[in-house]
């Protein structure tokens, strides 16, 4: 037994009620990050009681209870649940989508979705938003979650995509829009459904009565709506409608965003009746591209093995023996020296990034992918490690509507809480391998 399939078997326990938890737990000793970026609280105390968070301060500050289960945190950096705000739980690295959306729907629901969920949670995100996926198999995984009925990570799911007109073989989770009340029925149906907000792909090939429709729509249903910032008429398109945030940052190999883009956008960060204007990047998956095709042995991590059948592996592993030759990653040398440029423009226009992924595509584990982006932006790219670990906790927290619940250590929230040997803020690639997890107050890892 490998030590991935002891730890889902461990997780599984917990599930099975043969792991027995202690009510109330004191993690002490550990230096805490809380998530709202002043200074971090050395010899931290933290008491969790059930699944929320009772009480923060200090071994100077706090009794600990004589009934609680004491964990150290001695040396460790414990911190909130990271978030990842875009994942692909129906997709785990295979370098073939066509296939993909052949041959594996009718295992989606029972089998990858959850897997994905669960390598997320053991990685330490305790929180993700699922962009794009059948209806049905989103809600049905997100609830079963939510409902203590399997591990992984709390799900935020959009379900289908959509877009002007669906790619091929997509049908299932890709829902094109004809005409402007047509994409208002389509909206009213994914509310009345209960997703959580809405995915807007290829709005620059819809027609702009169209797109409105959409948007005004999701608002309506009190849906916020998240919009592919790929081309720059994307871009221009969803400021105009009032998208609430966009993803990626282009696949043009463009050096920069056009300067009447970034003029539209520091317009709308100078309006803050609207709030902030929100932007996840995706940056990890093109910008580690070429080191993975030259060093493969990282795609040897057994890690994204944890829930899949051997059989769904050995597929996955066929589909990318051969990385420098992916159709997927062709352009990438090109795009990867705009990466940093155009994060940077965002920046200096009063954006706020939020970590994402694009967890899912081919390569790109959910096992791994999260970290790999926190350390892009802040070894590579000079962002404040702190400033990068509220773009996953804090501000993903806050634009889901979430923050009076997790994104912070703060009593009274749920106790969604991680910890890592060594100093985050100086070495964040130590979040490769957390040491603990726990979410709602029960401890997975």
């Amino acid at each position: 037994m490998n030590k991935y399939t002891a730890l889902s078997l461990a997780v599984l326990l917990c599930f099975t009620g043969l792991s027995q938890e202690t009510t109330l737990k004191a993690l002490v000793g550990g230096t805490l990050i809380d998530g709202y970026g002043s200074q971090p609280i050395k010899n931290s105390v933290i008491l969790i009681k059930g699944e929320k968070i009772q009480e923060v301060g200090t071994v100077a500050t706090i009794k600990i209870p004589a009934n609680a289960e004491l964990i150290s945190t001695e040396g460790m950096t414990v911190l909130p649940g990271l978030w990842d705000m875009h994942v692909h739980t129906m997709i785990t690295g295979h370098a073939d989508y066509g296939y993909w959306d052949k041959t594996y729907p009718p295992l989606f629901k029972d089998v990858i979705m959850p897997a994905s969920a669960q390598q997320l949670l053991l990685a330490g995100v305790t929180s993700a938003r699922d962009l794009g996926g059948p209806l049905e198999e989103s809600l049905a995984v997100r609830d079963a979650i939510n409902d203590g009925k399997i591990p992984g990570s709390t799900l935020y799911v959009s379900g289908p995509f959509i877009q002007h007109k669906p790619y091929p073989g997509t049908e299932a989770f890709r829902w094109g829009v004809k005409g402007a009340e047509d994409g208002r029925k389509k909206i009213q149906k994914l509310a009345k459904a209960g997703v959580d907000f809405i995915k807007l792909v290829d709005q620059d090939k819809m027609t702009m009565a169209e797109l409105k429709a959409v948007v005004d729509e999701a608002h309506a249903n009190g849906l916020k709506v998240v919009a592919h910032g790929h081309r720059p008429e994307e871009i221009r398109l969803g400021l105009k409608v009032g998208v609430d945030c966009f993803e990626h940052t282009g696949l043009s190999s463009a050096p920069r965003y056009p300067d009447d883009i970034m003029e539209l956008i520091r317009e709308r960060t100078a309006d803050m009746s609207q709030g902030p204007l929100f932007w996840c990047p995706t940056v990890e998956g093109l910008y580690n591209y070429e080191y993975v095709r030259d060093n493969r042995e990282k795609l040897d991590n057994t890690s994204w093995h944890l829930g899949l059948p051997d059989s769904i592996v050995q597929d996955i592993k066929l589909s990318i023996a051969h990385p420098d030759r992916l159709p997927y990653f062709q352009l990438t040398p090109s795009r990867k020296p705009t990466l940093q440029t155009k994060i940077q423009q965002l920046l200096d226009a009063g954006v706020v990034l939020l970590v994402g992924t694009d967890s899912g595509i081919p390569m790109k584990f959910h096992s791994q992918s999260t970290w790999n982006e926190l350390d892009v932006w802040v070894n590579e790219f000079d962002i404040d490690p702190m400033y990068a670990i509220r773009a996953a906790t804090y501000w993903p927290a806050l634009w889901t509507g979430v923050a009076d619940e997790v994104g912070t250590v703060t009593p009274g929230k749920y106790a969604d809480i991680i910890a890592v040997k060594g100093d985050v803020l100086r070495y964040i690639s130590l979040l490769q391998d957390v040491d603990m997890v726990i979410k709602h107050g029960k401890r997975y890892k």
